[in-house]
C-alpha cells in the first residue's frame, strides 16, 4: 500500500501543492492524508503497474470517479486513459448511464484530458477540501 501513497504524494507535489495555501499543504502532510485515503479506499482501487511498479490508480464508487492518479514520471503514456476506460466500463456494467468526476479550475491539464474522453462541465462550486479558495468543476460523461 506504500506505493499507492507514493503516487498520491507525487501528484500532490506536482499538481496540488503549487495551488493551495502553505497552511493547507502542511495540514495535508501532517495528517498523512495519502495513507488515510489508501487505508480507507485502497482495496477498491484499480491499479496500473509498469515493470512491477505501481504507477497509477483509479478509484470509483457507483457512477462517481473519486480519483485518478498517475505518477508524474509515467504521465502522458496512456495509463490514465486506460484506467479511465476500465472504470467507465465497470460503471456502465453496473447500470449507470453516466460517469461523474470532479477536478479544479486551476487544473487545466486535467480538464483537457477529461474533455478528450468526452466529459463536459455541468457545475462549479467552492472546493472546501483544501481551504484555499479553489473552485471545483463537476464533469459528466454519457456512457451510452
Amino acid at each position: 500500500m506504500a506505493h499507492l501513497s507514493d503516487v498520491l504524494h507525487d501528484t500532490f507535489n506536482s499538481t496540488w501543492r503549487p495551488n493551495i495555501t502553505e497552511t493547507a499543504a502542511q495540514a495535508f502532510i501532517q495528517e498523512e492524508k495519502p495513507a488515510a485515503y489508501v487505508d480507507m479506499r485502497g482495496l477498491q482501487f484499480w491499479v496500473a503497474e509498469v515493470a512491477g511498479e505501481v504507477v497509477g490508480f483509479v478509484d470509483w464508487e457507483d457512477d462517481f470517479v473519486h480519483a485518478l492518479h498517475v505518477h508524474s514520471a509515467h504521465a502522458r503514456r496512456g495509463i490514465g486513459r486506460r484506467l479511465m476506460d476500465h472504470a467507465e466500463k465497470q460503471i456502465a456494467a453496473a447500470g449507470f448511464a453516466t460517469a461523474r468526476l470532479e477536478t479544479d479550475t486551476f487544473n487545466h491539464p486535467s480538464q483537457a484530458f477529461y474533455a478528450t474522453l468526452g466529459y463536459r462541465e455541468i457545475d462549479r462550486y467552492p472546493d472546501e477540501d483544501w481551504d484555499s479558495g479553489l473552485t471545483t468543476v463537476l464533469l459528466v460523461k454519457s456512457l451510452s
